[in-house]
């Protein structure tokens, strides 16, 4: 068996091309080790090793350890094709997505309304799917709602 590890592992790493690019990430430091094999449809290398791994999580574990059950391994240099084991880090999947660049990121990083309030405990709504609703910008909206739909009284001259 620890032949086979041994295999594994050079097979692995003959793989790998140590002088990818540089990211931009602050506090990522060193070029990412970039995947030279197989990927999958989102960008991710896959590897087989009695079964088909995802690349960054083989190279996490051989360099790391296990991956701790419930949690997600994020590649802090955003970049899918890296499998350098300092640009990995293992997560929450909700830390995961907010370290993305994806719209539930956006939104959650999202201070003020696109009018400019802030959402702040008094001036926020939660919607039932989860979202954030600016208040005053509700209110607003429902104010000229009525104005709108209101009769108009006619003032005859006495």
């Amino acid at each position: 068996m620890a032949r086979q590890q041994a295999s594994d592992a050079w097979r692995y790493w003959s793989k790998v091309a140590f002088d990818g690019p540089i990211p931009l990430v602050r506090d990522v430091h060193g070029r990412c080790h970039e995947w030279d094999a197989a990927r999958n449809e989102k960008g991710y290398g896959t590897f087989y090793v009695g079964r088909t791994v995802k690349a960054h999580r083989y190279a996490y574990e051989q360099a790391l350890g296990p991956i701790p059950a419930g949690l997600d391994i994020d590649h802090r240099c955003r970049n899918r094709g890296c499998v350098r084991p300092s640009h990995l880090r293992a997560v929450t999947h909700r830390v995961n997505l907010l370290a993305s660049t994806n719209q539930a990121a956006l939104r959650a990083a999202q201070v003020a309304c696109h009018v400019g309030h802030r959402f702040t405990p008094g001036n926020t709504i939660r919607a039932t799917n989860g979202t954030r609703k600016c208040r005053a910008c509700k209110n607003a909206r429902a104010r000229a709602a009525y104005r709108d739909t209101r009769p108009t009284i006619e003032r005859q001259a006495a």
